[in-house]
């Protein structure tokens, strides 16, 4: 009989995945919102790419200098700091009278996210171990990644028959909620003694990778040679490379660089990366140009996410656990690869647009394969380090994915050729089976699997 997670445990497990609940919805809800927001404050294009883009510039900077924070003063303080942050953002977000407020919003929103993410993880990597933490990684894969994928339908539900603005103001419900649960819980914070911040380190990766999106984002409409696109462009670059360089020398690093030299977490972050990107260029493409090109409702075009859903929570669990069980290779091998044929089956979409025939078949399928991806996946990169680092390497992680996602969607006018109409839907479904097909690639040439007892096992470097 295989063992249980004990009442505490299924708790941590509870309180990690609502408080990364919010996070990841608030991630994905607002690209069936943005025609709507595009209608009602206006700036087509680049105002949509900037509202998904704002977002994940500061969730993917000070992710780094969360992490550090939480493994420094403790994953529930710094949790509970989010929570209060992201609600209040979600409100500003929710009477932004006008673009500029708007994205400003996002960016404070993105901020108090980043302490959500590795807090919440950490949370359960710190306090279960062994064969039941891929287990319990997997109840958390289930639930967060299903708000990842079933927060296009929520959005739609809400645009059709209240206003775009209620999307972001539900989050008040599950913020409330797991403050209340934070109360039930019978662990406590450990603070490390005289511990130092990279406050400096953490305003450089922003503010470099802030130069750099704005510039790929801006690049389509002013053109290369424009100093408003190469000046930010080498201003971005310039910083992000001072920061890997402070990495290297300051005593407190928010970005160990010890740590890519454990086989499995750099190897992992390298599949995560390109894994991502095509998530994000996939759920972007697919929930806008459902609306915008097939011309369906926003309602419709959310609940072309379901089939999917409905995998995620039925299989992450079972793939979380047999992971810890055979190890991680074969499901990050085989699961991008999946994933991949699924987004391949939309080349089947064409102007005249049938869901059943045309894009339930890829949803299963891609369904199918990101079920046996993510859990895999985020169990061989966490069960690689020591529990003491488990805040910074959950940050790392959730860093190299949200930046995939940023980079992916700032490049977006590229990758669909300056429009997304049917040609643009095609060319996005083409990259993104590339991205995912070379993830599983990187993941069976790198990744090795360990014993489960080895996770437990202190990671040098």
């Amino acid at each position: 009989m295989s063992p249980t997670l004990d009442s505490q445990q299924r708790l941590v497990v509870w309180i990690a995945a609502l408080a990364s609940f919010v996070a990841f919805l608030d991630g994905t809800v607002v690209n069936v919102a943005l025609p709507a927001i595009s209608r009602e404050l206006g700036g087509g294009l680049i105002t949509q790419q900037w509202v998904v883009d704002a977002y994940l510039i500061t969730l993917s900077a000070l992710i780094l200098l969360a992490g550090s924070v939480s493994d420094a003063f403790g994953r529930i303080l710094v949790m509970r700091i989010g929570l209060i942050g992201f609600g209040i953002a979600s409100i500003a977000i929710a009477v932004a009278p006008e673009p500029l407020f708007l994205i400003i919003a996002r960016a404070v929103q993105g901020a108090a996210g980043a302490f959500l993410v590795p807090s919440s993880l950490a949370l359960i990597t710190s306090t279960i171990r062994g064969p039941l933490q891929g287990k319990a990684i997997g109840q958390w894969t289930a639930l967060t990644t299903s708000a990842m994928i079933a927060g296009p339908l929520i959005g739609g539900l809400f645009v059709d028959f209240l206003s775009w603005r209620w999307v972001f103001l539900i989050n008040v419900i599950p913020i409330g909620l797991t403050l209340w649960l934070l109360t039930r819980l019978q662990a406590h914070d450990v603070r490390k003694p005289d511990t130092h911040i990279d406050w400096l380190g953490g305003l450089m990766c922003t503010f470099g990778l802030g130069a750099a999106v704005f510039a790929l984002i801006e690049q389509p409409r002013l053109g290369w040679t424009d100093p408003a696109i190469w000046i930010p462009l080498m201003i971005g670059i310039l910083l992000f490379a001072g920061f890997l360089v402070r990495q290297r020398t300051t005593r407190d690093p928010i970005l160990p660089l010890g740590l890519f030299k454990i086989r499995n977490f750099w190897t992992g972050n390298v599949a995560t990366f390109f894994i991502y990107a095509a998530l994000s260029l996939n759920g972007f493409v697919v929930a806008v140009y459902l609306q915008q090109g097939a011309g369906l409702p926003a309602t419709l075009a959310g609940l072309a996410s379901i089939p999917t859903t409905i995998l995620m929570i039925l299989l992450s669990s079972r793939m979380g656990a047999l992971a810890g069980k055979w190890g991680p290779r074969l499901f990050m091998t085989v699961g991008p690869l999946v994933m991949g044929v699924g987004v391949l089956l939309l080349l089947s979409v064409q102007e005249d647009f049938d869901y059943w025939t045309q894009m339930l078949p890829g949803m299963i399928v891609f369904g199918l394969g990101l079920a046996a991806t993510v859990s895999p996946l985020t169990t061989a990169i966490l069960g690689a380090v020591d529990t003491s680092r488990s805040g910074i390497a959950s940050a790392v992680n959730n860093a190299v994915s949200r930046v995939a996602g940023l980079l992916v969607i700032a490049m977006l006018a590229t990758i669909v050729g300056g429009t997304l109409d049917l040609e643009g839907f095609y060319r996005a479904a083409i990259v993104a089976a590339a991205m995912l097909a070379f993830g599983g690639l990187v993941s069976f040439l790198g990744i090795r699997n360990s014993r489960p007892v080895d996770a437990a096992t202190p990671a040098a470097g």
